[in-house]
């Protein structure tokens, strides 16, 4: 197969794809050329001229030939396959279960891999199936009823299960297309194999979940929910047990996939002398428009074209050389922005779209760049910042898990907080107006209202009055590290516990986190024979 890269088809043309890579290489089009998608992205600098850009598998029966008379086109070349990564089996036997705490994408990727080699691991979570966390979250939204152990945070799928399903990244791994195909086989849309910015969405992604939890299940895994890690044990210097809400289990390997708000977790580890360091994160604002203003300012007169669908956007800005960065998060074209708290008495924003982005309202996080020096260096002082803040946002709106909001006008002339028509809030259960500048720390403020014009110059009407911006977003990262070995994976100093994905502070997203997921069960097989 030829690699084709560059291919620009202008928005309106409806030529097969055949059809266009053939006159772009000179063949003619009945030269038995067939063409598979390998890549796909929208060109919309110019908006009056918008192009699909393609990277394409080209197959025809005399490739070297064609290749050699293009040797001076740099878009065409002999396709590479991604080098292999080979399971090692380790030699020692396992004195107890491969157990992986958490079911979030590192957990459940791990808990694959492990299965499908013949490990029969035992994944625990401490929240519910996915199917019974979805009616509990509609409980919170629509009334107010929280419950910690059935939260946004926690259960099967984890956080990312109340997402969009984004699987942007920007690693360059040579196992992302076994995630891809992996989800793709369990029911995530084809098109994620190939798309620059693919996502699932929320609704098709609760079901992709169900799917790969079937499967570990059916390649001899077992899976317990509503089952907590409480503790570890220790036996010269090496995992004996991990404790749980259902007894204690014998385990040789412990991977810990418990995210990034089991902090009560954290509390443990630092307890029995696990090390841990802080590290950035972000804090910040979740900030809605009309999603048809995002298409109009991305797409100009092209905005609302079936082939296009809800734009998205992402944007950077930072103050001087050494100032502060602030950029959009977790953009979600035609979205809602959701209540994420994972303990009582807190107010956390995230924001969700289904497959078929179709809420009418555009919303993205925007966060402001936190450092260790801003809230201390031992190892929980960024958890204590978050829930501040957290806290803070609670109590400003009213104690019932309403969250704090203000048009952009309000925000940046200091004015009363106000809510507009209120017709751009699609948070539950609610927004009440309130001053942001009191739930957000000073130099975030700042920081926002310094790069609201800013990003307005990028995308028109970004920073209109009216837009709406509620509060608050804490928990775009872990604020802290679970320190680990770089060869082994394993928690420095405590042989047989693997830290693992976004809560151990190795990952930053659905794929990155069921990627670190992957080789932390690697890793773990080249340790352990198989049963």
């Amino acid at each position: 197969m030829l690699v084709l890269s560059g291919l620009k088809v202008d928005l309106p043309d409806e030529r097969p794809l055949e059809e266009i890579a053939a006159a772009r290489l000179k063949i003619a089009p009945a030269a038995g050329l067939k063409v598979k998608v390998l890549g796909k992205s929208v060109d919309a600098r110019r908006r009056e001229k918008i192009f699909f850009v393609y990277k394409l598998g080209v197959l025809l029966e005399d490739e070297r030939r064609l290749l050699k008379r293009c040797s001076n086109d740099r878009n065409l070349a002999l396709y590479e396959p991604p080098p292999a990564v080979k399971a090692v089996y380790g030699r020692q036997p396992a004195d107890g279960r491969i157990v992986i705490a958490g079911a979030g994408p590192a957990g459940v990727f791990a808990a694959l891999t492990l299965a499908e080699h013949g490990y029969r691991p035992l994944l625990l979570e401490r929240g519910l199936p996915v199917g019974q966390r979805a009616e509990k979250a509609e409980d919170f939204w629509r009334k107010g009823n929280f419950s910690p152990e059935a939260s946004v945070q926690f259960g099967e799928g984890g956080a990312g299960a109340f997402s969009d399903g984004k699987l942007t990244t920007r690693l360059n791994d040579p196992s992302i297309d076994l995630v891809l195909r992996r989800l793709i086989a369990c029911g995530a849309p084809p098109e994620i194999e190939f798309e620059h910015k693919p996502h699932i969405g929320t609704d098709l992604l609760r079901g992709v979940v169900e799917s790969l939890s079937r499967l570990i299940v059916e390649n001899g895994g077992q899976i317990r929910y509503r089952t907590k890690l409480s503790d570890i044990k220790f036996e010269k210097g090496r995992i004996k047990k991990a404790a749980t809400s259902a007894g204690d289990i014998n385990c040789a390997a412990l991977i810990l996939a418990t995210g990034h708000s089991a902090r009560d977790t954290y509390e443990l580890l630092l307890a029995r002398g696990f090390e841990l360091m802080p590290k950035p994160f972000s804090i910040g604002v979740r900030i809605e428009h009309p999603q048809e203003s995002i298409d109009k300012a991305r797409y100009g007169v092209w905005a609302g074209h079936p082939k296009l669908g809800a734009a998205d956007y992402s944007l950077v800005w930072r103050e001087g050389a050494n100032g502060r960065g602030v950029y959009t998060f977790c953009m979600c074209p035609g979205g809602l922005v959701i209540a994420s708290c994972s303990g009582e008495g807190e107010v956390v924003t995230n924001g969700m779209s289904y497959r078929r982005r179709d809420s009418g309202v555009a919303n993205s996080a925007l966060a402001v760049g936190v450092a260790p020096s801003d809230f201390g260096t031992r190892p929980l002082d960024g958890v204590e910042f978050q829930r501040r803040w957290e806290k803070l946002a609670f109590e400003k709106a009213g104690k019932d898990y309403c969250a704090p909001a203000q048009t952009v006008g309000s925000f940046l002339s200091g004015v009363r907080p106000e809510l507009g028509d209120g017709s751009l809030s699609t948070y539950r259960p609610g927004v009440r107006p309130a001053s942001l500048r009191e739930v957000l720390p000073a130099f975030a403020a700042d920081a926002l209202a310094a790069a609201l014009p800013h990003f307005a110059r990028k995308i028109r009407g970004f920073a209109d009055k009216g837009a709406l911006l509620t509060g608050v977003e804490t928990r775009t990262s872990a604020p802290l590290r679970i320190v680990r070995d770089n060869e082994s994976r394993e928690a420095k100093g405590k042989a047989g516990v693997y830290p693992a994905g976004e809560g151990a502070g190795y990952a930053g997203g659905i794929m990155s986190a069921a990627l670190d997921g992957y080789y932390t069960a690697l890793a773990v097989m080249r340790k352990y024979r198989q049963p």
